[in-house]
């Protein structure tokens, strides 16, 4: 990646998107040819980057153990050992592209990969390494556009957030699809003013689609990379050579979407309608959804407003003032989508993308801030006291990533207990929420076994008993096909704790007891987290077939 200008080359050009503008990034930009060699080798140019990746390296790393594995990190994982499995053994799996809300095939084979060398700890530490990435390629797309002042604090603002930090010790597929969506920006930005810029448009054309392919939520962001491409053209190289960009990246990243869908065939049709497209609605009210991610990025958002503003009364109508503005509003589109949906769902995750757009208008804001003091030691004053100021987001970041990461109950004495049980048995499981028990425990092989009270799994492997269309693929079961299923005794093992499917486990629970060959064994308190949630109780049953 382009880490800006170095000391020892001529000066470049600034891009088209700033051409424009009133001295943005000059202010700050000294003349190199008259920088002694000795102040040059004395501070390295490259240190600030390293001061923000080294915070937001020990931010992330003091949660890497904070808690065990979330429901979707054991998922994905879990998922990836079994992918290794097929490709290695030819072993069957699961129907994961129909309910995955991303490719089985990109992520969890890599995140698999870790886990194998060094378990949940090696897999969130490779989320960390996507994110340093993602810093990475907003200080090179910062300084590209605006100079090394707006990069260092735009870097700072992103890589301290607390969705951030948050993402830097989960291992789901939003820390990669995060950073080749970053890669994606830097790559359209990089080649500038020149006309003939169809190898970095590829070049973004082909993250893009892996990053749309990783995960389905963030295509919502490759119109802010189409326009990126073509605000950052003008005025120059302008005209036709503009256009020919965002539709370069538009072609290539198209063609590429359309051969992985249909190479993956109609189950990947069913799982980006049902997790993206035609999400289900939730419950939570659009005042909730918005409020949440307020307090997530509110001084990033204030900060790249005042950027947008600051532009439009100085340079209305420029090329730089609309780009600011395009900045600026990406931090708006998560929290638009989720409160059409009524949902908080993942909200903490998903909007850290929005922030890394919105941190180049808030360092830019920044940049000006400092620029507009008098040059001397009233300027070398504002500068120090805005890295000071630095320290809220810092506090704010790390107490939010804190709760983020310790959010879920612990599920360390569940799988103690339900381990040896499911050992000794031959029989079928069924636990509300199987994943953790299918990552922890090595029965978790052995995924025909395992039904959610989302979903049975016949003897074949293929899925009945689950939710309506209405409902989503979050949604209950059939209490009707349990019922039947139960009453056969299917299955070997119950457990239920009464939380995310609660009405239909209160009928299970009624068939169970109704039932003289299903014993309770076992009322297990799990949770909570260092942060909560509450306790809560599984309840667990074993099926006794009696002489």
């Amino acid at each position: 990646m382009d880490h800006g200008p170095v000391t020892q080359q001529p000066v470049e050009r600034p891009t088209s998107a700033t051409a424009t503008a009133e001295g943005a990034g000059a202010s700050h930009r000294a003349p190199r040819t008259a920088t002694p060699r000795t102040a040059r080798l004395r501070i390295p140019t490259g240190w600030p980057l390293l001061a923000v990746l080294a915070v937001q390296t020990v931010l992330s790393l003091r949660l890497v153990g904070a808690d065990t594995a979330f429901e979707d990190e054991a998922e994905y994982l879990w998922a990836g050992h079994l992918e290794w499995a097929h490709v290695l053994h030819g072993t069957p799996l699961p129907q994961f592209s129909s309910y995955f809300s991303g490719a089985p095939v990109i992520y969890p084979p890599i995140g698999a990969l870790a886990d194998s060398v060094g378990g949940l700890t090696a897999a969130r530490i490779l989320s960390l390494a996507f994110m340093l990435g993602a810093t990475v390629a907003l200080w090179a797309t910062a300084g590209r556009l605006f100079g090394r002042r707006t990069a260092f604090f735009a870097a700072a603002l992103f890589a301290v957030s607390g969705p951030t930090l948050h993402l830097g010790a989960f291992a789901t597929y939003d820390a990669m699809s995060v950073f080749l969506v970053t890669l994606a920006a830097w790559l359209v930005v990089r080649p500038g003013e020149r006309r003939d810029a169809t190898v970095w448009m590829i070049a973004a054309g082909v993250a893009l689609a892996l990053a749309d392919a990783t995960a389905y939520t963030y295509a919502l962001f490759d119109l802010v990379v189409l326009l990126l491409a073509l605000v950052t053209a003008f005025p120059k190289p302008g005209g036709r050579f503009a256009a020919i960009r965002p539709l370069t990246i538009l072609a290539v990243g198209g063609v590429l979407v359309l051969a992985a869908l249909l190479l993956g065939g109609s189950r990947y049709y069913h799982g980006i309608e049902h997790t993206t497209i035609f999400r289900t609605a939730g419950s939570d009210s659009p005042f909730t959804v918005l409020a949440r991610s307020w307090s997530w990025t509110g001084v990033i958002v204030i900060a790249a407003i005042c950027g947008a503003v600051y532009s439009w009364v100085r340079r209305p109508g420029r090329a730089q003032t609309w780009l600011l503005t395009l900045m600026a509003g990406a931090a708006l589109l998560v929290p638009a989508e989720q409160a059409s949906l009524r949902t908080t769902a993942s909200l903490n995750k998903h909007v850290d993308l929005g922030i890394w757009f919105a941190a180049i208008a808030a360092g830019y804001a920044v940049d000006r801030l400092i620029a507009a003091a008098p040059a001397g030691n009233t300027r070398a004053v504002t500068r120090g006291a805005c890295v000071i100021a630095l320290c809220f987001p810092v506090v704010l970041g790390a107490s939010q990533s804190w709760a983020f990461s310790t959010s879920w109950p612990n599920s360390t004495a569940f799988t103690a207990i339900l381990g040896p049980l499911v050992d000794h048995s031959t029989g079928r499981l069924l636990v509300e929420d199987p994943s953790l028990a299918e990552y922890y425990l090595p029965a978790g092989s052995q995924w025909m076994r395992w039904s959610s009270t989302r979903n049975i799994v016949s003897p074949s492997g293929g899925p009945t008993g689950g939710p309506s269309d209405a409902a989503g693929i979050v949604g209950a079961g059939n209490a009707g096909t349990f019922a039947m299923y139960i009453q056969e005794g299917y299955f070997s093992l119950v457990a239920l704790n009464f939380a995310d499917t609660t009405s239909l486990d209160h009928s299970l629970a009624a068939d169970l007891n109704r039932n003289p060959h299903y014993q309770k064994i076992q009322i297990l308190p799990y949770g909570p987290g260092p942060a909560g949630p509450a306790v809560g109780e599984y309840v667990i049953w074993q099926y006794e077939p009696q002489p």
